[in-house]
């Protein structure tokens, strides 16, 4: 089933929410870990309300707010988040509390703010929107599943379903995670560089898209189809996919303009799109957003969010490979952990 996506917002460590300066200057990335260009909040939340929202919610509302009023929508249908990791900043405060106190006289509101719906309730909230809301939890394919979820939802004739993406890293959690490889630690010894190292770079980010089954006059871009892969068992199993992917959704190989390549410097998880960039891929133009935004588990939306700026303004940043125009078809191939395999196709309206 293909949905129009009518707009989009998004926070990230790029000025993903100011075009102009986005198409105008790249961030680049300084140590082992992305931080989120985090906008005014008190342009899109009343400010008394910011102070009690932690640095995740007030992404996520932010990035949902300016969504909707980019297509000019005050209320969604329904609203469904993805998230992996949820509230990161607010656990670590609930588990700090909960030792410093001895697990006694604890308030419950850090408890409540740490869950993962957290987020998609206070847009919910905020906007004082009563219908469908989800928060769909399922690591590397979080944000697919959310993806999953809204279009069936548009399947069943509900209109105007917000979906998002959203995780945070928070110094703990970068830490954790970093001990397990998927991260490149903390490197004091200048001597010893990044690439000594197993892991990519942290991200994190905010990515929210209204999505309508019907054609809409001003809809930004059209979500031909998306399909997961779990686990493949060869490389070759990956690029049979992709091809099977693209003749479900009628397009053919020749008819995709731009790759948008989920390698994150990892050489053991890059091996896939080494593969891909000299058989399945060969002779296209690739561009591998981890670049701009490093890697958490929903860095898909990020790649969608780019896809459909790319798609709509038909043009690309100097800082970006020349890409030939107009262009009209966008391929995303996303892999977390080399486990978590996803597929998407934009195509222009």
């Amino acid at each position: 089933m293909q949905v129009y996506i009518r707009s989009s917002g998004n926070i990230s460590p790029q000025h993903s929410l100011e075009k102009d300066l986005f198409f105008a200057h790249r961030e680049m990335q300084d140590g082992n870990r992305w931080h989120a260009v985090e906008p005014e909040y008190s342009r899109y939340v009343d400010s008394k309300m910011i102070r009690r929202m932690s640095r995740i919610v007030r992404m996520g509302v932010a990035a949902s707010k300016a969504c909707l009023d980019e297509a000019e929508v005050r209320m969604p249908s329904g609203i469904v988040t993805g998230t992996a990791y949820g509230c990161l900043e607010d656990t670590g405060i609930f588990l700090r509390r909960m030792i410093d106190n001895q697990e006694e006289l604890l308030t419950p509101t850090a408890f409540i703010q740490s869950t993962h719906n957290t987020v998609g309730a206070q847009i919910a909230l905020l906007l004082k929107c009563h219908g469908y809301n989800n928060t769909i939890v399922h690591r590397g394919f979080s944000f697919e599943n959310a993806l999953m979820d809204a279009m069936l939802l548009l399947r069943e004739g509900m209109d105007n379903v917000l979906a998002g993406a959203i995780d945070e890293i928070t110094e703990d959690s970068h830490a954790i995670l970093s001990r397990f490889g998927l991260y490149i630690p903390a490197i004091d010894n200048p001597e010893i560089t990044a690439k000594t190292h197993k892991g990519s770079v942290a991200g994190e980010g905010a990515s929210f898209f209204l999505l309508s089954s019907q054609e809409i006059h001003g809809a930004r871009a059209i979500l031909r189809g998306i399909s997961t892969i779990y686990k493949p068992e060869s490389l070759a199993g990956v690029e049979s996919r992709i091809h099977a992917f693209l003749k479900e959704s009628s397009v053919l190989s020749d008819g995709i303009g731009l790759v948008l390549s989920g390698a994150n410097g990892d050489g053991d998880h890059d091996e896939i799109d080494n593969y891909l960039s000299a058989t399945a891929f060969r002779n296209k133009t690739i561009v591998p957003f981890k670049q701009l935004c490093g890697e958490y588990p929903t860095a898909s939306g990020f790649a969608l969010w780019l896809a459909v700026l790319l798609i709509s303004e038909q043009k690309t940043p100097d800082w970006l490979p020349n890409v030939s125009f107009p262009l009209r078809n966008i391929l995303i191939h996303n892999h977390y952990d080399n486990n978590h395999h996803a597929l998407y196709l934009i195509s222009a309206c």
